[in-house]
């Protein structure tokens, strides 16, 4: 029978397969980028151009995993949240939304980095809500009772952290990536970028891992 609980589950489902899907393309494209031997500096810029693009796709399904998550505990009985505070996570979701697409239009300009400063604070503020809610639910059983469900908002909360750690990690790409394009490929530009991106790859595998572990508790109900 077709619900609205089964509508959201399978709108649920569908940003994971975008998230870890989108993912899993940036990690292929950031590995070509790698290839200094193999692609010239124009080549590997494009296929950067088509990194960013990909990104996006992740990036909008986490967005409305906020509104997803806060609908289905709603709809499913497991939380009673007000009215409000669901209309409060669709909000949220789709201002997030506005700043990752207004972002990536900006660019590397002053307004481009005062709106990722925005969706950084915003994404602290959610990873705290998510780790609060979930150590609370799994200490008190309260507000969320089923364990697995506490656990799966605690992983939400650390999937937040790994996420952000990501473009912290990342962030030193900017000066390092107009050096090389200004100076050519050699090794005083190549290693440290290279050095650079390789310190973000932990937290990459660390989100891929969260993001399946999560999966597999909201399907198996494990915990």
């Amino acid at each position: 029978m077709l619900t609205l609980y089964s509508c959201l589950v399978f709108f649920h489902i569908l940003l994971f397969v975008f998230w870890l899907g989108g993912d899993l393309g940036v990690a292929i494209l950031g590995d070509n980028f790698r290839k200094k031997d193999t692609y010239s500096v124009q080549e590997r810029l494009t296929i950067l151009k088509l990194l960013v693009l990909n990104d996006l796709g992740p990036r909008y399904a986490w967005a409305l995993m906020i509104a997803s998550t806060i609908s289905l505990v709603t709809v499913g009985g497991y939380w009673a949240v007000p009215a409000w505070g669901v209309i409060l996570a669709w909000v949220i979701s789709f201002f997030w939304l506005w700043l990752v697409l207004s972002a990536h239009k900006a660019g590397q300009t002053e307004k481009g980095t005062k709106l990722r400063k925005i969706e950084v604070i915003l994404k602290w503020v959610l990873a705290a809500f998510y780790l609060g809610l979930g150590s609370l639910s799994l200490t008190t059983n309260a507000p969320l009772e089923p364990n697995w469900l506490a656990s799966k908002a605690l992983l939400f909360g650390l999937i937040f952290v790994a996420a952000i750690l990501i473009d912290v990690m990342f962030k030193p790409v900017g000066p390092l990536l107009m050096a090389l394009i200004e100076k050519g490929s050699s090794d005083e530009t190549e290693v440290p970028l290279l050095r650079t991106m390789n310190k973000s790859r932990f937290w990459v595998r660390m989100t891929y891992l969260l993001l399946v572990i999560t999966a597999f508790i909201g399907t198996t109900k494990f915990f």
